[in-house]
């Protein structure tokens, strides 16, 4: 009796890890699942970045009919702060609609790409320190929604992934629900990356 005890809870035992281990797997699954239809991202393509605000207007992005566009030329206007910085405040004043760049903006850009303008071409394909940040032609960016960037009501924080850094960083957006435009509201994607390369005296 003992022996048949043994081996039944042995059988019990084996039978609770196998349920265990398929709910497991079930959940998951299904948080996976869920998680993936949340993440959407989508990649925009520019044969060139505008310069100035007539080619910025002219992109079919312009429209500013959803956060992912907005946030995609943010990150293209912003490679052009090492050309012309007043053109591309005249750029970002346009992506932020209702609002302008206040002159604490200006000065936080001007610190994180005056002297680092790489940190902006990082954000396209192709761009990494070993190439010294030269992005694939034409350039291609992807914006990353995570499953809480669109939970407060006309807000959205969505996200670039730099090729200097590990994980992405945000871009906050404001939907105005008379135009149904989103449009810039903070730039949160300059913190240092890794350096380029040509200036990293370890490399």
């Amino acid at each position: 009796m003992g022996l048949f005890d043994s081996l039944k809870r042995q059988a019990e035992s084996a039978i609770k890890r196998e349920v265990s281990q398929g709910i497991n797997k079930a959940v998951n699954n299904t948080v996976q699942s869920v998680a993936k239809g949340k993440n959407r991202t989508e990649t925009f393509t520019f044969s060139s970045l505008p310069a100035n605000l007539a080619e910025l207007q002219a992109l079919p992005e312009a429209t500013l009919d959803s956060a992912f566009k907005t946030t995609a030329l943010t990150l293209a206007v912003l490679c052009n702060y090492e050309n012309n910085p007043e053109l591309t405040i005249e750029m970002l004043n346009f992506l932020k609609g209702p609002g302008e760049v206040s002159g604490f903006e200006k000065q936080f850009i001007r610190e994180h790409l005056g002297a680092k303008p790489y940190k902006a071409r990082s954000y396209f394909e192709g761009a990494t320190p070993q190439n010294n940040y030269k992005p694939d032609t034409p350039y291609k960016i992807t914006v990353i929604e995570n499953p809480y960037s669109f939970d407060n009501a006309d807000w959205a924080t969505l996200y670039v992934k730099s090729g200097g850094a590990d994980n992405p960083r945000p871009v906050k957006l404001r939907r105005k629900p008379s135009t149904g435009q989103w449009f810039l509201v903070e730039i949160q994607c300059l913190a240092d990356i890794r350096l380029p390369v040509e200036a990293d005296p370890w490399a």
